[in-house]
């Protein structure tokens, strides 16, 4: 007996989509998960709504601050900035040198110059704590951080660490302090650094110190065999923030306008739509049902992607939006490619169904090849880039895994649905009949 296909994955498909057009225009309150509606969510960037710019300035004395303190205070404070900002979420955020002395910073989506030096402050509160919590060193007891190359721990491999240089002072607390904590037990054997309430690093101190503690003008702190140079530069800047040898003044801000403005945006948003609406149409007259298929999930891919940007709350900046419809482009490529191995199978003599599934099966090697170096593509992007360049590789990261599963279980699902419903003329999947194809 012929085992009756159900039709449930279809019909939870297109509630889906119906349910994510309606979250876009009037979000969803989940309980546990709420996503605000685009309006809401979406952040744009400053190169669409604008927004605060903020100068700081070093202030120093002449003599006070020799020219390479100050570079390198400058780099520190930029680093802790920078930091800031994306812990707040501005991850696209400009923060830049300005001469010797100066750090411009400019923040999108922010009306009032003001707010943006509050949320700021002036000055990294960096601390050393043990696991209780209690206070071993401030940033007045370290003299300097730097990221080191070498072999700290006298093991004969070499790694990127960070070296913190500490005062008279700092050192006689950090030695007493070691003690105490290479007697704890594991899992309370730690030192946590912590800037502005959120640990940056947590070393651990080995038992060997329990006696003698860590008595040295210099700490080093590893940070395992995998540690990345700059991440060794990072930790190293936001350290040494916290122990400036000057103070930063906000000595200019104001607001300042969109680079491109939202007609760019508005723009951009009709190309997307145009585009798709002209692809729907291409996949429709040459794929036919297969066509359809496409058609409905694209529009999945489409309202799904809008929802998961307005519940992320990313910065969503011009290059964010070509990202996006760059993901788009590849879904439908992805289709193009199950598509014209279904019609091979097609062609082979196979049935509808057993064509269907050796179609998927034959072309997810070459889809899930191209999309996984794509993935990581965007994931370096992720990690290196700055400003725009991470708002895009965001945009590209989640719109390709998007795509992969929309066009390979979406996809399936609709084409075994069409199929299991007495669409089977050969014609109607785009394979001629009478023809050389």
């Amino acid at each position: 007996m012929k085992k009756k296909y159900s039709p449930a994955g279809f019909i939870v498909i297109l509630l889906v989509i119906v349910l994510s057009a309606w979250t876009i225009f009037n979000g969803l309150n989940l309980g546990i998960v709420k996503i605000p509606n685009v309006q809401n969510g979406v952040v744009l960037g400053l190169d669409l709504v604008g927004g605060a710019e903020i100068t700081y300035e070093a202030d120093v004395e002449d003599g006070d601050v020799s020219a390479e303190e100050l570079s390198e205070g400058m780099k520190a404070a930029q680093t802790m900035l920078r930091q800031r900002l994306t812990t707040l979420g501005y991850t696209e955020a400009d923060v830049v040198l300005s001469g010797t002395n100066r750090i411009v910073v400019a923040i999108p989506n922010v009306d009032d110059p003001e707010q943006a030096v509050q949320m700021l402050g002036s000055t990294a509160k960096i601390t050393f704590t043990d696991s209780d919590g209690k206070v071993i060193l401030s940033g007045d007891d370290l003299t300097g951080a730097s990221m080191a190359y070498g072999d700290p721990n006298g093991t004969g491999f070499n790694q990127y660490f960070v070296d913190v240089a500490l005062s008279a002072e700092g050192q006689k607390k950090f030695t007493e302090a070691t003690k105490a904590v290479a007697s704890r037990p594991n899992g309370e054997n730690y030192i946590a650094i912590i800037m502005d309430e959120e640990v940056i690093s947590a070393p651990s101190v080995g038992a060997e110190y329990a006696t003698t503690g860590i008595n040295s003008e210099h700490v080093s702190i590893t940070l395992g065999d995998n540690a990345t140079q700059e991440y060794a530069s990072q930790l190293a800047g936001l350290i040494a923030s916290g122990q400036l040898p000057f103070s930063l003044e906000n000595v200019q801000l104001e607001s300042v306008s969109a680079t491109l403005g939202m007609e760019s945006l508005k723009t951009s948003i009709q190309a997307a739509i145009i585009g798709l609406l002209l692809i729907i149409l291409f996949m429709i007259a040459y794929y036919r049902i297969l066509g359809v298929a496409s058609a409905i999930s694209l529009i999945f891919f489409g309202v799904v992607f809008v929802d998961i940007i307005s519940l992320s709350h990313l910065n969503l900046t011009l290059a964010g939006i070509a990202g996006i419809i760059l993901t788009l482009g590849m879904a439908v490529d992805a289709n193009i490619v199950i598509f014209e191995r279904i019609k091979e199978e097609l062609r082979a003599g196979r049935t509808i169904r057993v064509a269907v599934e050796s179609g998927f099966k034959n072309a997810f090697s070459a889809i899930l090849d191209s999309n996984v170096t794509t993935c990581i593509a965007a994931c370096c992007l992720w990690w290196q880039g700055t400003g725009t360049i991470v708002g895009f590789a965001k945009t590209l990261l989640i719109g390709v895994l998007l795509s992969m599963f929309t066009m390979i279980v979406i996809s399936r699902i609709i084409l075994k649905t069409f199929a299991n419903y007495k669409m089977k003329s050969l014609a109607a999947y785009g394979v001629k009949t009478g023809g050389a194809e």
